[in-house]
């Protein structure tokens, strides 16, 4: 028998009992919405997650630190960390980048604003292999002349000197352009609060530094670096030794004497590995090294876990729906043969063969695997629709992208709705095969 006839046949009888048909699609359909639906929520809440961390500074990403170098008494300074070290982090194989941080706390003055922010000094290296995205000038570049790059939320920072309304109180934005307005510097803290309350001592110079450029996104978009001021290392160094002379810089360590030490110490170091792979060999090859080490890809894989186990969950939530709608075929098979059993004893005794047959049910039984498939990816995008419109207004946007259907899983989704209703007729076929052809023919 042609293939072509195997097809007409199955559609023909298919159509015989529509009713019957179309329950059966449905619940193939349920049971297809379901899973897609239930697997579409946990790859969400992933997706969610790895975008989330991401904006933590990535996954190839490792954060060196050595909390002794915030002291300012007298350290051993073998145990810290200087350009040696640094330079011996950036030699571990699979290390793209190492770059020590210079952190500084500095005050800015415009007007009537204020604004304590925490200036860090990055190599040209590591600032260009952040992946920042500029929304207004250029990073800082190379040159001996101090810039300063503002992260999105710096703005915030800024408050009235009188009142100290901050713009999380107020609602209002400063009236600071970050990026025009002539903002001065004090870099010498210390002495400008002495002065304050003293007045012997003398109010420290205040310095005019140029803004390189702001990264892109709203004040109320959170990403990495976002609340920092990035700066050139070099220029930042020769900026602090300028100011400070042959005083001990804030955060430096000083000798048992109170003078400062030629060489500058680091307190944090940014690391840039060539592979997520490769972070936890990295990360103990540094701790060997006697230092704390710390990446964002430790968080992954605890999230992959969970996230793994949820799948879990939720398909198996929507597997049971798949496996009552094979029940429902399997059934629909069945009845269509206890309905059919004379029409294949006759088929029989004309002499078609018995793969035939079996091939014609299975044929049936595909139909309404396909069809149900179809119809349930269908439902499944507009249920996925559906929950991220409410999701995300219910959380101002924030969990706007709770469901997610990737094209794999519409592929995926479609097959085994296939061979689940292949599967669910497989026995009704192997029935109609070893029906006795006389005994058929006697059926009424």
């Amino acid at each position: 028998m042609k293939f072509s006839d195997l097809l007409r046949m199955s559609a023909s009888n298919l159509l015989r009992r529509k009713l019957r048909t179309v329950l059966t699609v449905l619940g193939v359909l349920i049971g297809t919405a379901s899973i897609v639906v239930m697997i579409s929520l946990g790859l969400g809440l992933q997706k969610s997650s790895l975008e989330q961390i991401e904006q933590y500074g990535g996954l190839t990403t490792i954060d060196v630190y050595n909390w002794s170098s915030y002291s300012s008494s007298e350290v051993d300074t073998d145990t810290l960390i200087d350009d040696e070290v640094v330079a011996e982090i950036a030699a571990i194989p699979h290390v793209e980048v190492a770059s020590p941080i210079l952190s500084v706390s500095v005050l800015a003055k415009f007007g009537g604003y204020e604004a304590w922010l925490t200036v860090r000094g990055m190599s040209q290296e590591a600032l260009q292999s952040m992946d920042i995205e500029v929304g207004e000038g250029s990073l800082p570049s190379d040159s001996d002349t101090l810039e300063f790059f503002y992260g999105n939320q710096v703005i915030t920072d800024f408050y009235k000197a009188k009142t100290y309304e901050y713009y999380w109180e107020t609602g209002e934005l400063p009236d600071v352009d970050l990026m025009n307005d002539s903002i001065f510097f004090i870099f010498d803290t210390d002495a400008y609060y002495s002065s304050q309350y003293d007045s012997s001592v003398s109010s420290p110079k205040k310095y005019l530094v140029p803004a390189s450029g702001m990264m892109a996104g709203g004040v109320d978009e959170y990403q990495d670096n976002c609340y920092y001021v990035l700066a050139d290392i070099d220029a930042l160094t020769a900026q602090l030794k300028k100011v400070f002379k042959n005083s001990v810089i804030p955060g430096q360590p000083s000798t048992k004497s109170g003078k400062a030490y030629k060489d500058i110490y680091y307190e944090e170091v940014y690391v840039r590995v060539d592979d997520m792979n490769n972070v936890s060999e990295v990360m103990e090859a540094i701790q060997n090294m006697g230092y704390t080490a710390s990446s964002n890809a430790e968080w992954m894989e605890q999230t992959q876990q969970q996230m793994s186990m949820i799948q879990l969950v939720l398909g198996g939530i929507g597997a049971v729906s798949l496996f009552v709608a094979a029940i429902g075929i399997a059934n629909t098979m069945m009845m269509s043969i206890y309905e059919r059993t004379k029409e294949i004893g006759i088929i029989k005794v004309l002499g078609c063969d018995l793969k035939d047959i079996r091939t014609m049910f299975l044929m049936e039984a595909g139909v309404i695997g396909v069809f149900g498939g179809l119809i349930g990816l269908i439902l499944s995008e507009i249920i996925s629709f559906i929950i991220n419109q409410v999701a995300g207004g219910a959380s101002g946007g924030y969990y706007s992208g709770i469901s997610y259907i990737p094209i794999w899983l519409i592929g995926v989704a479609l097959v085994f709705a296939v061979l689940v209703g292949m599967l669910a007729g497989f026995f009704p076929a192997l029935r109609a095969m070893r029906l006795s052809p006389l005994a058929a023919i006697r059926n009424e």
